[in-house]
């Protein structure tokens, strides 16, 4: 097996996809992005990278974005945050976590507000942690800290157990010698979607 499929085999992705839009007014997941869903091109772009075990964690209009999910051409598995109306992120990410098989290598961890996100940089993101063997993989641009990122099995504990008052930053102020910064030359690393201006400015015209 090619050595890129074979780490693409191990690694499952957790798809944050339970928050309440606050700031967009509106359920930015089901917003239409070339004629697909938000959520649906943050999926195919997973499964275009040669992810097979992909987690989205679910919360605010769970049946709408479910319903986009399965109507999607290829697997995906559905979690319930049920304390996804606190917004924190970290809530998700360990519902996510503690669903994804154990002979699973590592973890991307993908934002599920991010379609412009691309497959050549999951590749890159994967193969930077086969070859450097970080625990932590992370993309950036212009020494700016990017998503999606990718967590070794070893530390999946810490993040199952994150104290409420524990930040994601503190996570990986930790860990700051354990990561490697995958610099990429593309800014949508950088890119979700949080209010109606950043959907006017980066949807496909």
């Amino acid at each position: 097996m090619d050595d890129r499929l074979r780490i693409a085999n191990k690694v499952a992705a957790v798809v944050l996809a339970a928050g309440l839009s606050t700031r967009m007014g509106q359920p930015k997941l089901l917003l239409d992005w070339d004629g697909k869903t938000v959520i649906q091109t943050v999926l195919e772009t997973l499964h275009n990278a040669g992810i097979e075990r992909i987690y989205t964690v679910v919360g605010a209009n769970r049946e709408a974005v479910q319903e986009c999910i399965y109507s999607l051409s290829f697997p995906v598995e559905t979690i319930f945050n049920p304390n996804y109306s606190n917004g924190e992120m970290t809530d998700s990410i360990k519902v996510g976590i503690q669903s994804v098989q154990r002979d699973a290598e590592a973890v991307l961890i993908v934002l599920g507000d991010q379609p412009q996100m691309m497959a050549e940089v999951i590749r890159g993101v994967l193969n930077a942690y086969q070859k450097t063997g970080s625990k932590i993989i992370v993309p950036s641009y212009q020494f700016r800290r990017g998503h999606p990122w990718l967590i070794d099995r070893s530390l999946w504990g810490e993040l199952e157990n994150l104290n409420p008052s524990y930040t994601l930053r503190d996570f990986l102020r930790k860990h700051q010698d354990e990561i490697h910064y995958f610099e990429v030359d593309t800014p949508t690393v950088l890119q979700d979607l949080d209010t109606p201006q950043d959907y006017q400015q980066f949807k496909p015209s």
